[in-house]
């Protein structure tokens, strides 16, 4: 197994099967749009079904056991199947979809071996969720939801980005998950000092604050530093969510209340790696892209590694090279000094990053509302003083 100079093993990738996308997010990493008409082989620019089954296969070499496919919209590739098929059985396989192709096709996905869905819902008001991903598909993404939990892929998680248009409603979301058994919630922190538009973000600790007065449970992961909320179902007392009771010290205090049955409270976790060290200090993952491309960090442009003609050779070679390279924080966030260390680049200060990315990259949208009160505005339970709101912790 590959470690970089900070000790990080990699144990997973996140592969990108195409930019193309159904959707066109107004939070997007400019992950593109392109001929969406439906399920088709790939494009010429991306790589080939081969292409993508000789990187995992090589991967696992390295004792890689986890492969997430994501996009664009994954499924817009009609060979996403083969390709599951195809990888190699001792790693995990998962994938990230707006769920709007799952009906019709999850069945399909688990027999080849899919295990685990992560679909964006951002809303459950159909008219936000129409101006945020500027589709009109909630149905359809309502009805993907429910061919994955059919196909039987539960828990499901639904991936929500928190910022100014979809803050409001986090509440009705988080009860949404907490009265229907089999899903998960994922809010994911808007990122402005990569994405642009500060005005857009809010507070995510205040998230975290009222999340921590609703819940039942909170647990503590230290992987990313990251906290899960239960929330108990309407109805269910806060000790009775536990498949038993634990076992009493000698005080009579529960140490471990033991494991939280899902039929009684739904999880809620909440992804936040702006100002978070210890998320990127627990990344065990590099990227592909599209067009064959490694890269060290999710939230990067400059580190692009090419795998040539994607030879087992090239693929080892480079990747190799890519988890050797890869830098301590996200992105071109921290750069370094003069010294050999590392500090924050002054350049993504205020929120004002801005560029072409690739494959979940971040950029700032050259076609997103520069003016917040152009989109739907809802109350803000998180919102405390909305006139100095420009990053993400403030």
């Amino acid at each position: 197994m590959l470690a970089d100079d900070f000790g990080r093993e990699v144990t997973g990738v996140r592969v990108s099967l195409t930019d193309r996308c159904n959707f066109d997010c107004v939070y997007c990493h400019n992950e593109g749009l392109g001929d969406t008409r439906g399920p088709m082989a790939p494009r010429d620019h991306e790589m080939s079904t081969d292409d993508v089954v000789r990187f995992l296969e090589v991967a696992r070499e390295f004792d890689v056991d986890a492969v997430k496919f994501t996009g664009g919209e994954p499924l817009l590739r009609q060979d996403v199947e083969e390709i599951i098929r195809r990888t190699p059985d001792a790693m995990e396989v998962s994938m990230t979809t707006n769920g709007t192709m799952l009906p019709g096709r999850a069945e399909a996905l688990v027999d080849a071996g899919l295990e685990r869905v992560n679909i964006s819902q951002d809303a459950l008001d159909r008219e936000t969720f129409k101006q945020v991903t500027q589709a009109a598909a909630y149905d359809a993404v309502m009805e993907g939801v429910d061919a994955a939990l059919d196909a039987g892929l539960a828990p499901v998680k639904l991936n929500m980005v928190v910022f100014e248009q979809t803050a409001g409603y986090v509440p009705e979301m988080v009860d949404h998950v907490a009265e229907n058994e089999g899903l998960r919630l994922q809010l994911i922190e808007y990122m402005p000092e990569i994405a642009g538009h500060p005005e857009w973000a809010i507070d995510i600790g205040r998230v975290h604050d009222w999340l921590g007065e609703q819940a039942a449970h909170v647990e503590h992961r230290e992987m990313h530093d990251r906290r899960r909320y239960w929330i108990a179902r309407d109805g269910v007392a806060a000790d009775d969510i536990f498949e038993d009771s634990g076992t009493a010290d000698d005080s009579g205090v529960v140490e471990d209340p033991g494991t939280v049955d899902e039929s009684r409270a739904g999880m809620v976790e909440i992804v936040d790696p702006v100002e978070n060290p210890t998320f990127c200090a627990n990344c065990h993952r590099v990227r592909v892209t599209h067009e064959g491309y490694l890269k060290g960090c999710l939230n990067r442009n400059d580190d692009l590694r090419s795998m040539g003609e994607m030879s087992r050779d090239e693929i080892r070679e480079t990747f190799r090279e890519t988890v050797e390279n890869r830098v301590p924080f996200y992105g071109e966030y921290m750069v370094r000094d003069g010294d050999g260390g590392w500090e924050v680049n002054e350049k993504y200060l205020g929120g004002n990053a801005a560029g072409s990315h690739d494959d979940a990259t971040a950029g700032t949208r050259e076609d997103a509302p520069s003016d917040a009160s152009d989109d739907p505005v809802v109350e803000d339970v998180f919102a405390e003083d909305r006139e100095d709101a420009g990053t993400a912790d403030d």
